[in-house]
């Protein structure tokens, strides 16, 4: 009975997820893969046109999430306080002497985000960290506001503090102790394996689709290039939740969340931790970062214990932005329902 009950529950676990991808292409996207974790079962789904089963995707802005840990990690380790200053890290960037590492973290530190300097530049072009920052130029924000720039720093005062990239921290902190085999940052090589997916990007609504898997990852450095998989990253997810890379303490700053203030529309009383989102859901709420390269999005969503955890990606970025956001609308949908509905889950 037991087993009849588990085949039951993995069939429907799939037929949401094959219902969801097949809705994203319908909506535009030329495929769709993803994966559902649920106590121990692993279910994974691909829709679309030259998508493979476990494909490598730019996971774009997911990649602060691995960031944010490495910091906490080696604030755990007393190497640095997540109330140190950044200036105090790197003086020689001409930071405001009041933005501390925490309010990087969290993106309250009012810093510009680069990538619109950044838009015009050639895809292919080497980029210097400290380049990126010397974008991020214009008037400071005030409260919460997203911004790359502040990730492109925290990278920064992880490598002023170990004298090693952020890069290869995430290989041996977080990759190589969870066993994340496809998770890895390419440097200046701008292809993923033949195994993966294209990206595409429409310039303006109605026109082509513009190949734009091509991209050297330097371009979006700690706040987002990092190359990862659907497993790898439920994996990364349902081990943070469960404690295998923080502490009990470091844990509780990662979940100590603002208001994120520009943010509500996507979702009233969306909140911003240390690395990651906490969305509120019919349940209470679940811990996500959605990330976004040229042609590619990904979203995700774990709950509270990491028993359960969702990972999606598409390819395929439409210039109509009430497509992109129906796109985005029915992939967080998907999260949900596997996270917040009982009959999905047993």
């Amino acid at each position: 009975m037991r087993d009849t009950i588990a085949v039951a529950e993995r069939h429907e676990l799939h037929t949401m997820l094959r219902d969801a991808l097949e809705d994203l292409c319908r909506l535009g996207a030329t495929g769709a893969q993803g994966q559902v974790h649920d106590r121990g079962r692993d279910v994974s789904a691909q829709s679309g046109a030259g998508m493979p089963a476990a494909g490598r995707f730019r996971i774009g802005c997911a990649t602060a999430t691995f960031t944010a840990v490495v910091v906490l990690q080696l604030a755990a380790e007393g190497r640095l306080s997540l109330d140190d200053t950044v200036a105090s890290h790197l003086p020689g960037l001409g930071l405001d002497a009041t933005t501390t590492v925490r309010d990087l973290l969290r993106h309250t530190s009012g810093r510009p985000d680069y990538l619109g300097a950044l838009a015009a530049g050639p895809r292919l072009a080497h980029r210097e960290p400290e380049e990126l920052v010397a974008l991020s130029r214009g008037p400071r924000t005030e409260g919460w506001s997203y911004s790359n720039t502040n990730y492109v720093l925290a990278g920064l005062v992880v490598r002023a503090v170990t004298g090693r990239s952020w890069a290869e921290q995430v290989r041996n902190r977080v990759a190589r102790p969870l066993g994340l085999r496809d998770t890895y940052y390419p440097y200046d090589h701008p292809s993923l394996p033949r195994s993966s997916a294209r990206a595409y990007q429409q310039q303006w609504p109605g026109g082509p689709l513009v190949d734009v898997t091509e991209l050297n990852p330097t371009a979006l450095d700690a706040a987002g290039g990092l190359v990862s998989t659907t497993a790898d990253l439920t994996r990364f997810w349902c081990a943070l939740r469960r404690g295998e890379l923080l502490g009990p303490d470091g844990l509780a700053e990662l979940d100590r969340v603002v208001p994120a203030e520009t943010y509500q529309q996507v979702r009233p009383g969306l909140g911003f931790g240390l690395g990651v989102f906490r969305v509120p859901s019919r349940s209470g709420g679940f811990w996500a970062h959605p990330g976004a390269a040229p042609g590619t999005a990904t979203c995700n969503g774990v709950n509270d214990d990491g028993s359960r955890c969702v990972v999606l990606y598409r390819t395929t970025t439409p210039a109509d932005p009430g497509l992109r956001a129906a796109m985005d609308a029915r992939a967080l949908r998907l999260v949900e329902d596997v996270l917040d509905t009982p009959a999905a889950l047993g």
